[in-house]
């Protein structure tokens, strides 16, 4: 109480804003409206996981190529050569992607590389960028560990071991050597691209039957939007898809027609339908999108 017998009044007094005004980007020009058949002629891109014909992989680099970008493949032959599907001989793969080639003087090229050893990602990316002229501009970490998993009464230290070397710590790996390589580019250089892979693991029921694949793909979809936040500063944008079901040839039968039954066409998705939506986020009508997972699953209903 004042010595009047009154309250006090406490005045708060905010700081004015201070408004920053941004120049107004003008609208687009009728031809910059129109699109162009070869949005990704000049830029260069590395897929990883790109074993065999069926697989993501494949179609993301034939579509990237197809786009007008020259594209290094990356193959792991021993891996997908021991699960049921198999592997193509690397030099097929290379031949199907360079069909697909929108730009003449755009290259298909591959290699190997086993990323589960820690020196394995930070190689790939130098290979690759010197491979393709010495620049890397989109980088589509598609590769995962298949095999061994189980529930959480059958999951064991070596399966989540393994799963996190090849699902998750190869991938940020990736991200670090390719940001190294943007980084010493010219600010503001166009074109910068990262897209991750995730499974829809936090969608109604999860994965419970695959936790240790399933923990290592969530990492990767809740890292997506601080490495977005990382890798701004190089102009590059860096986005999670989740493809779901995708008939990559590795269920056959019933369980097949179940699976199928749950989409709303009635049809599993191919590898194309995530490849057209990651191809897509490589060209610069996708550049205002980053930090986001974008799920693809054709309305799937779990």
């Amino acid at each position: 109480m004042g010595e009047t017998g009154r309250k006090s009044a406490c005045v708060t007094v905010r700081p004015t804003p201070i408004m920053i005004r941004m120049p107004r980007l003008p609208h687009p020009t009728p031809e910059e409206l129109r699109r162009d058949p070869l949005p990704l002629r000049g830029r260069t891109a590395l897929v990883t996981g790109a074993s065999r014909r069926g697989g993501i992989g494949h179609a993301v680099a034939r579509r990237l190529a197809a786009y007008g970008a020259s594209v290094y493949l990356h193959h792991h032959v021993p891996h997908d050569a021991g699960q049921p599907w198999g592997a193509d001989r690397p030099e097929d793969v290379v031949a199907s992607v360079r069909e697909a080639l929108g730009d003449p003087d755009a290259e298909v090229l591959a290699g190997p590389g086993d990323l589960s050893d820690p020196a394995a990602p930070a190689d790939l990316i130098a290979t690759a960028a010197s491979a393709l002229g010495g620049r890397l501009d989109i980088l589509v970490a598609n590769h995962a560990q298949s095999g061994r998993d189980g529930s959480l009464d059958e999951i064991d230290a070596a399966m989540l071991d393994t799963h996190w070397a090849v699902d998750t710590r190869s991938v940020i790996l990736l991200v670090q050597a390719y940001a190294r390589l943007r980084a010493a580019l010219p600010p503001g250089t166009p074109g910068g691209r990262v897209m991750m892979m995730t499974s829809g693991q936090d969608i109604a029921g999860g994965m419970a039957w695959e936790l240790a694949y399933a923990l290592q793909k969530g990492a990767l979809a809740s890292v997506t939007r601080s490495l977005s936040t990382a890798l701004a500063e190089h102009a590059v944008t860096v986005n999670t898809v989740n493809p779901g079901p995708v008939d990559t040839d590795y269920m056959t039968g019933e369980d097949y027609d179940t699976v199928a039954a749950m989409f709303p066409a009635g049809r599993w998705g191919m590898p194309d339908d995530p490849a057209r939506l990651i191809a897509w986020l490589a060209t610069d009508e996708a550049g205002w999108i980053t930090g986001e997972v974008i799920n693809s699953e054709g309305g799937f209903r779990r």
